[in-house]
């Protein structure tokens, strides 16, 4: 891959410069950046950095979501050879001081106000910090920090160097070569400091056309562009592949206006981690118990019909014409109208990954003909290393090595990749680097798994959380949390797990219900709740989650290696696990270990065999304020199922 993003940008401007790059909602309305357009912008967003200070090598954090000109920000920095470091427009004041500071970082582009306000409230503690530039102006009228600017500034200043060096644009960009770094993101580990993950132009590039090549993608793609771009999966959808590629990135208005944004613009590539899809068919089944007798009665009758046909329809394997038909006119009265209602009329290939996805939750979208598959990858292998072919969708796999990529599984069970999108190292920590990184190219990706016998990727757990019951009569039995954890989260009445055994003699879990799912449930059944915590505690919603947590237990009492692993008692969490409490991480992944800590009355509750434990807790509230939660929490016990033995 002996190019650059910004060449890549000359060269869609070059060849099609009134083609579509970009769209962004403002105000309600679809404004389109052409390429030519995007790099005039870029152009002028460069020499204003030169102009600043930027140089080649130096570090530029960008903060917020998804918009032409934050885009455009990336491939300005790139093309003086300077590296974008994008954080989490979430992340907390606190969180930005490590990065900031890791990576020396003296400018910053903070989309709006929000994100002014915690670059200058962590300013004290990154003194190197001098410039800060705001896309959105509302609300920084009055601001008269040092060295905060509107980008306006920038890009007139920037418009003005151009204009006296017409050749200083194209020249920056060809210094740059494809081994280059072109960009630096924090991992959001679950322990200690975020590591940064340095790739260069020829990684993200290489498996960003290897993704595109398997899924025959083109510049006709369109993409919406929602997930923070601070994630590498938003960055190689909606920036690696859409330069690769060329086709349309669109942005929604707001974080409030993705589902309706989805609608009108009907993607046709489209990704979401399995939370986003739990939800949008928790909405679906939420409005068909709604619905009147007849249409509730048809949509079920087509659904039966939907997930004995579909799946292999997808699959293109051998239907019987009356099934075939039958579908054809399901999908006339409610499969198409349901794809429009979700914004899939036009999706041709949709991807989920970073938790494993529900069995039935996959059948669904499957079987009403979204072709949605899984993939596997990793900040530290630019996202993909397995995918799945669209005939060979399964939910209990990731997928098949793609080009360029081999798989080995080590002796304890580890996943180990070699391929060319692998980084360059973790910054300023080669300790870090040499862990991961043998000298013979192996990337230790920590999971655990194996390819099964139709070369798919299998994965289990993280191989640092596989453990063995210690005592009791499942003594040295495995454990493997987030296979169970993941087994509870497929009910849509579960939102969050966390799984607790290794080294003890039975498994406990404690539980975050769905609000949305569980609350619906409960107005259906006439039970009056007064917010998240009153309904977690309601007998009612013990025994439906109790329903859930035995029938995984008799799933996994016919598994051989994980029959131990069935869940000996469990209690609902009287607040929602939160990224700014520090429970989860900001991909949403649980800190399992902070956790049993922060709550370490109630693991030991769960463990002593007591039946209810008071707890109260601190949580941070959505504008910055602090405060408590407390309840005093059931302990419920449960079922357990003696191990199915396979007949001999």
């Amino acid at each position: 891959m002996d190019t650059t993003f910004p060449r890549l940008l000359l060269q869609h401007a070059a060849q099609r410069p009134a083609a579509a790059a970009m769209r962004e909602k403002d105000y309600g309305i679809w404004q389109t950046l052409t390429w030519s357009g995007l790099a005039r912008l870029t152009e002028q967003l460069a020499c204003g950095l030169h102009q600043a200070g930027l140089r080649r090598g130096e570090h530029l954090v960008v903060m917020g979501a998804n918009r032409p000109r934050l885009y455009a920000t990336l491939l300005a920095a790139q093309s003086l050879g300077a590296v974008p470091v994008p954080l989490y427009q979430d992340a907390a004041a606190a969180e930005c001081v490590f990065p900031i500071n890791n990576a020396e970082v003296r400018f910053a582009f903070a989309e709006d106000q929000e994100q002014v306000d915690k670059l200058l409230e962590v300013r004290p503690q990154c003194p190197q910090l001098q410039a800060i530039w705001f896309d959105e102006p509302r609300g920084l009228r009055h601001y008269a920090e040092p060295g905060l600017a509107s980008i306006d500034t920038l890009i007139e200043s920037g418009r003005a160097f151009a204009a006296d060096h017409p050749g200083f644009f194209p020249e920056a960009i060809e210094q740059a070569a494809p081994d280059d770094v072109a960009a630096m993101f924090f991992t959001s580990g679950t322990t200690g400091h975020p590591k940064g993950v340095v790739h260069s132009h020829r990684t993200l590039l290489d498996r960003a056309r290897a993704g595109a090549a398997f899924d025959r993608l083109t510049e006709r793609e369109e993409v919406l562009a929602y997930l923070p771009p601070a994630w590498i999966g938003q960055n190689i959808f909606s920036y690696a592949q859409w330069l690769a590629c060329g086709y349309v990135v669109n942005c929604p208005e707001s974080a409030g206006t993705v589902m309706i944004d989805l609608k009108e613009i009907g993607p046709t590539y489209y990704f979401a981690p399995p939370r986003v899809f739990e939800a949008l068919l928790t909405t679906v089944m939420i409005r068909m118990e709604d619905a009147g007798a007849l249409k509730r009665g048809l949509f079920h009758a087509c659904m039966r019909l939907a997930r004995r046909v579909g799946p292999a329809l997808m699959d293109r394997q051998p239907v019987r014409t009356l099934d075939r038909l039958a579908w054809r006119l399901g999908d006339l009265l409610v499969y198409g109208p349901l794809r429009n209602n979700l914004g899939f009329s036009r999706v041709r290939v949709a991807y989920t990954a970073g938790e494993a996805i529900g069995p039935d939750l996959f059948t669904f979208y499957r079987s009403i003909g979204i072709n949605l598959k899984q993939l596997y990858g990793s900040t530290e292998t630019a996202v993909f290393v397995c995918l799945q072919p669209d005939d060979q969708a399964r939910a209990d796999t990731v997928g098949v090595p793609i080009d360029g990529v081999e798989i080995r599984v080590a002796d304890n069970g580890e996943i180990l990749v070699r391929s060319p999108g692998l980084l360059k190292g973790y910054y300023k920590n080669p300790q870090a680097t040499a862990d991961v990184l043998s000298a013979d190219g192996w990337y230790h990706t920590s999971d655990a798994g194996f390819i099964d016998g139709n070369g798919h990727l299998k994965i289990i757990d993280r191989v640092k959380d596989v453990g063995r019951l210690s005592g009791g009569p499942n003594d040295g039995a495995m454990f493997a949390p987030k296979y169970v954890e993941n087994k509870l989260k497929f009910f849509p009445h579960i939102k969050e797990v966390v799984a607790y055994g290794d080294g003890r003699d039975r498994v406990c879990v404690m539980v975050n219900i769905d609000f949305d799912a569980v609350g619906n449930w409960a107005e259906r059944r006439n039970l009056p709740y007064a917010g998240y915590t009153d309904l977690a505690q309601k007998p009612e919603v013990y025994e439906l989650v109790r329903d859930c947590v035995e029938k995984v237990n008799a799933d996994l009492a016919a598994d051989e290696k994980l029959a131990g692993s069935q869940v000996s008692r469990f209690l609902i969490l009287h607040k929602e696990l939160d990224a700014d409490d520090g429970e989860l991480t900001r991909t949403n992944k649980v800190r399992r270990g902070f956790i049993a800590g922060k709550y370490q009355p109630l693991v030991g509750a769960l463990y002593d065999g007591r039946h209810e434990q008071f707890i109260e807790t601190q949580v941070k509230f959505e504008d910055g304020r602090s405060g408590s939660v407390s309840a005093t929490l059931k302990i419920v016990d449960t079922r357990i199922f003696p191990p199915v033995r396979a007949a001999a």
